[in-house]
């Protein structure tokens, strides 16, 4: 782990970010067409529970036109931004079409020019590499001292791009704030569904990946697969209603019959679904959202009588008993000694 490895959580208070997609000749579609939709579905997600959009999306480019890796004329782009910006500011870059990435022309060059201007700090300034975008990155010298990845193809045109980024292989995507990079393609939308779980919550992540019917992987340095995720990688409308509604509000006073009619079925038939489509029973589910929340209160600064409460356990006891039968180490009250 480097020295840029520590980066604060983000809340849903915090202002809107601006992405700028930039797009070059050639650039891969679904590099940045599979996120910028990411995007897009979590601000409806999150207009959808009363709160504000969080991301302001842009496609830019040194041109106002731009030809797509599969030929479509992508018309309307706006310029560049001035560098650095003073609000929250993502700058993705992107994968092209070929095995080697030319810079060398005119237009590659002027995006080359720009992001010397771009000044990385975590949580205002962040860079998103898609694919062969990081090798973009590497030859404006914003990956030196720095984990990246990138396509297996352009492995080797990272490694010479920037001598001093340590390139990681067969890797989904690597995480070194504020330097984000991905393998490529589909890999991207990984990435970007891992970011939004950071900015906005591992419920509207969830959310993102269902109505994009796309699984959602692990983070690279998770230790295991988030309570909030795990389970969610189906298609059962009903038992996705179950999930979202415990998620969401954990700390009410939920029965199976209760979960059975949000999934307009019965209590018995509810069951066969969540073994089928979740792998685990219903009350198994609101355990583990449950003692998620808990970890998260307790993360917060809250005590263990008050994580207790908000996450809908019955008494401190109850909590521990919680803890001990999910095979959390140690204690609720060492976990925020350690926090």
């Amino acid at each position: 782990m480097t020295e840029h490895m520590t980066e604060r959580k983000t809340t849903n208070t915090d202002a809107p970010i601006r992405v700028d997609f930039v797009l070059l000749p050639g650039s891969l579609i679904l590099d940045w067409a599979g996120p910028a939709e990411a995007l897009r579905i979590a601000n409806q997600a999150l207009e959808r529970k009363g709160l504000p959009p969080r991301f302001d999306i842009h496609f830019v480019g040194p041109r106002t036109e731009s030809v797509s890796s599969v030929g479509a004329r992508i018309a309307g782009l706006e310029p560049m931004p001035p560098l650095p910006q003073t609000s929250p500011h993502w700058v993705v870059l992107l994968g092209q079409v070929g095995r080697h990435i030319d810079t060398s022309g005119a237009e590659a060059t002027e995006v080359l020019n720009w992001l010397a201007g771009l000044h990385l700090q975590a949580q205002q300034q962040e860079l998103l590499c898609v694919c062969a975008g990081s090798v973009i990155a590497a030859r404006a010298g914003l990956l030196n001292h720095r984990q990246a990845t990138t396509h297996h193809h352009h492995l080797d045109d990272l490694r010479q791009a920037a001598g001093h980024c340590q390139v990681q292989t067969n890797r989904v995507f690597v995480m070194d704030p504020p330097v984000y990079s991905s393998a490529g393609v589909t890999t991207g939308i990984d990435l970007f569904l891992h970011r939004i779980g950071d900015v906005c919550g591992p419920v509207i992540a969830a959310e993102v990946a269902q109505a994009m019917v796309v699984a959602l992987r692990r983070g690279p340095t998770d230790p295991e697969l988030s309570p909030f995720l795990q389970g969610r990688n189906h298609l059962h409308a009903g038992v996705h209603r179950v999930q979202d509604a415990v998620s969401q509000r954990p700390a009410d006073d939920w029965g199976v019959d209760q979960m059975a009619a949000l999934a307009h079925t019965s209590a018995r038939h509810l069951g066969r679904l969540f073994a089928d489509h979740a792998g685990m029973s219903p009350l198994a589910y609101l355990r583990s959202i449950r003692l998620a929340a808990a970890e998260a209160a307790l993360d917060a600064g809250l005590n263990v009588s008050q994580a207790a409460d908000v996450a809908g356990f019955g008494s401190d006891t109850q909590l521990r008993r919680a803890w001990r039968q999910w095979g959390r180490p140690g204690t609720p009250r060492a976990a925020i000694q350690k926090g």
